[in-house]
């Protein structure tokens, strides 16, 4: 079997990059280790920036997100009772968009059911061979049949632990990585948001992020040792203490009620460089990891996309190989940037083990500069609204 791009992934990254590449005319198979089932029901990140939302609208997908997705002119930091609004739309013109990870999943794989396009689910062993040469091919097992696939690129978007990052020989690689000392314990309830925009939260109780998927379904999340499980945290549990991290006149009128789903995500900064070998590709988590704080996940790997379906296009159309050629080096440039928001916005809102006093009066130096110069502020949310492609 042959294709043009072989896709290994079938989160949105994959998806997407293979609505675009069909919509321009050029064929891919996309490979997910998964059930479609389980990867549509993976409960992840909701905020979409600026460029995603046009990203999406350019591959067609944006209809549902119009109408449903809710937009946010800001959000909120928080230090104890004090309360600072990032006017995104004052300060930028521009605005971010609640709409959930899953939701963005189900268009694209009904998207790409609409188109046609090869997407095959509960694929095991997969190899990457040749991705040096002139000739890559992928090999898979698909209902217990060993089967190829020929073809001319590859792109990798099967997350930090899918086998495309390591196909590429550890002395052609580079890792650079800061694991943090602290996980998010987050609940999914069907309750009202506890207040129209997000909340993120430092308190002398310790971090909280205030979301929401809906306006009867949020999200919350509280800070947690990494040595606690799930099963350590009872739903009063969650409440008392995400209330203890809240504002009091938010936590003394918020709605609360049963979770739904509820897990712990450690959090870590991680980048492989480069993110080509060959013909190969990294895009998104296969090439970065980013703490949840400042929601860039989903968000860079749209951005990886970006860089990358357009250079693929030209060299299979147009036999022009600049985009390609400038993949690693552009994406890079932008994950970088990225990386330090997340960073800063982690260091800045999170109590971490053993700091001593000082750390607490920076994190509250920090909000007190934000709420007094819109230079600040506007920094901030020319950040997190998405810096430029």
């Amino acid at each position: 079997m042959k294709t043009q791009v072989a896709i290994i992934g079938g989160g949105p990254s994959g998806l997407l990059l293979s609505q675009l590449l069909n919509k321009a005319g050029v064929a891919t198979v996309v490979l997910e280790r998964s059930s479609r089932a389980h990867v549509e029901g993976r409960i992840r990140a909701g905020v979409l920036e600026t460029g995603t939302v046009q990203m999406l609208h350019e591959a067609g997908v944006g209809d549902r997100l119009d109408r449903e997705g809710i937009r946010h002119g800001g959000c909120y930091l928080t230090d104890d009772d004090l309360m600072v609004r990032i006017n995104f739309k004052e300060l930028t013109g521009k605005q971010v968009v609640v709409y959930g990870q899953t939701e963005v999943t189900a268009d694209l794989y009904n998207a790409q059911d609409a188109i046609g396009a090869t997407v095959l689910h509960d694929v095991s062993d997969v190899v990457i061979n040749d991705a040096d040469s002139d000739a890559p091919y992928v090999e898979f097992t698909k209902d217990g049949v060993r089967q190829r696939f020929d073809c001319s690129y590859v792109a990798g978007c099967d997350g930090f632990h899918g086998v495309s990052r390591t196909t590429i020989p550890e002395e052609k690689r580079r890792a650079f990585e800061r694991v943090y000392p602290f996980g998010w314990l987050g609940v999914l309830s069907r309750t009202p948001p506890a207040n129209h925009e997000l909340i993120y939260a430092n308190s002398g109780n310790g971090f909280a992020l205030a979301s929401m998927r809906n306006e009867n379904l949020s999200r919350y999340y509280v800070q947690v040792p990494l040595t606690d499980k799930v099963e350590d945290w009872s739903d009063d549990r969650f409440w008392d203490k995400l209330k203890q991290c809240l504002p009091y006149d938010i936590s003394s009128s918020m709605v609360t009620g049963p979770s739904i789903e509820k897990s712990i995500a450690p959090l870590r900064s991680f980048v492989s460089e480069p993110l080509r070998w060959g013909r190969l590709f990294l895009v998104g988590d296969a090439a970065h990891i980013v703490p949840p704080t400042g929601a860039k996940g989903l968000n860079l790997a749209v951005s990886d996309v970006f860089y990358l379906y357009q250079g693929l296009i030209d060299v299979l159309q147009k036999g022009d190989a600049s985009g390609i050629d400038a993949y690693s080096e552009r994406a890079l440039a932008r994950i970088w940037k990225a990386m330090r928001f997340s960073w800063q916005m982690t260091t800045m809102l999170h109590q971490f083990e053993g700091e001593d006093s000082f750390a607490a009066q920076m994190r509250k130096a920090t909000l007190a500069q934000l709420s007094q110069s819109e230079t600040a502020r506007r920094e901030l949310a020319e950040n997190y609204i998405g810096l430029p492609y």
